[in-house]
Formats: C-alpha cells, structure tokens, sequence
C-alpha cells in the first residue's frame, strides 16, 4: 500500500448533500455566528438564488426551514427577517407544534399500522408499495415529503378506523412540513425510506406486532430527530 492509499483509507465516505440544504446550512450559519445579527432583512429570493447559483425553489425550501426554527420570519410585502439566533426548543409546523404533533401521532399511528396488518385490501396494499417505490426513486424533497405524508395517509385508510383515517389526513400538512425540515437539516429521508419499508413488509405478511413495532421505531427516530435539530431532550 502507497502513501495515497494510506490517505484514501483514512476517508469517510462522501455524505450527498442537496442545495437546499447546503443553502440552509450557510443562512442557518450566518444567522447564528452573528454575521446576520438580529432584526436584519435577507436579500430577496432572487437575490440570494443568484448568489448561490440556485433556483428561487430552492431558496424558498431553505427559508422554510429557517423559519421553522423560529430563526427567521416572513413578512408579506417586506421580507423576511432574522428573529433569533437559536432555534426554538418548539418548532412550530403549519397549525401544530412538533411536539404536539409528535406525542399524539404514536397514538394514532402505531394502532393504525396493527389494524392494517391485518384489515388492508389487496388495493391498498398496492397503493401503498408504488407510494414506496416512488419515494425510493425520488430526488426532489417537496415531492419526497408529499409522499411520506401519502404514505402515512394510506395506512390509516388501510386500518379501516375511520377516526384515525380522519385524523391523520387532518394532519398531513403538519406532516409533510416536520418531513420537510427534518430531511433538509438531518437528512434522513434515506433511513425513513428503510423504516417505511419495515412497515410495508409487516402489514404486507399480516403481522400486527411487527407493523405496530415497526411504526413506534419509525416514529421514535423522528422524535429523536426533531429533539437533535431543537437541541431538546426528550421527556
């Protein structure tokens, strides 16, 4: 072995990172080592898409996020603005909090999985393996989030509980948001990819243990995440 193989083996592997991500992380940077200082208003979406060589898509992805966090706000015909320079321990996701999102939805959607396993149609069985086999393909974050939301959506329908049906659609949103934020600050849309099909595998074979698990795992990661990106511990 030469000196460069020496240096190769001592690598780690390359972690792929989007643009969207790459730009939150330099806004999410500048706003906390007090480059971009309190009450300061980012350039516009055009502006800050020529200055990284992106779409303005991506800088709306990215800003989302940044809001999500508490650290920026968006003001209709203003701007948006740096309101804090520490996430919030509370991210707020469309009409919910993650926490309250995430101590309802093992509630919900670990039961929803059992009842699957064993009440799902050949249908909806279907339904949810393309779902799968869409997000695995899926390189676009807004699309990837919408089908994890999908995803979700179809157990509940597949649970034939009408009421957790009900209340995972009503949450889909809130969803799709905390995936969205999630993914672009941890990205873990890869691991979920794994978890979701630990799932499909267990209510596909009728197994209600194993699907009610599987799901408590999913959503214990998720938690764990949100607990990583908002520097909380979890209760």
């Amino acid at each position: 072995m030469n000196l460069s193989d020496n240096w190769t083996a001592g690598q780690g592997p390359i972690v792929r990172v989007s643009a969207a991500e790459a730009v939150f992380k330099a806004i999410r940077a500048a706003i906390e080592s007090g480059e971009l200082h309190l009450g300061s208003k980012l350039s516009s979406e055009t502006t800050l898409a020529q200055q990284y060589g992106v779409s303005r898509s991506v800088i709306r992805e990215a800003l989302r996020s940044c809001t999500a966090l508490g650290l920026t706000e968006t003001l209709t015909g203003k701007g948006t603005f740096v309101i804090a320079n520490r996430a919030t321990s509370n991210l707020v996701l469309g009409q919910y909090s993650a926490r309250s999102l995430m101590e309802s939805r093992p509630h919900i959607e670990v039961p929803a999985a059992e009842f699957a396993a064993t009440r799902r149609t050949a249908e909806e069985l279907d339904q949810m393996r393309g779902i799968l086999a869409l997000m695995a393909e899926e390189d676009d974050p807004e699309i990837w989030v919408n089908l994890d939301a999908s995803f979700h959506a179809a157990i509940a329908k597949a649970s034939g509980n009408d009421v957790f049906e009900r209340v995972v659609n009503d949450i889909r949103d809130a969803m799709a948001k905390q995936s969205e934020t999630i993914n672009l600050i941890t990205g873990r849309a890869s691991t979920s990819n794994t978890e979701h099909k630990l799932i499909f595998d267990a209510i596909a074979n009728s197994d209600t243990e194993a699907a009610g698990r599987a799901m408590a795992v999913h959503l214990n990661a998720v938690d764990a995440a949100l607990s990583i990106i908002t520097g909380a511990k979890k209760a």
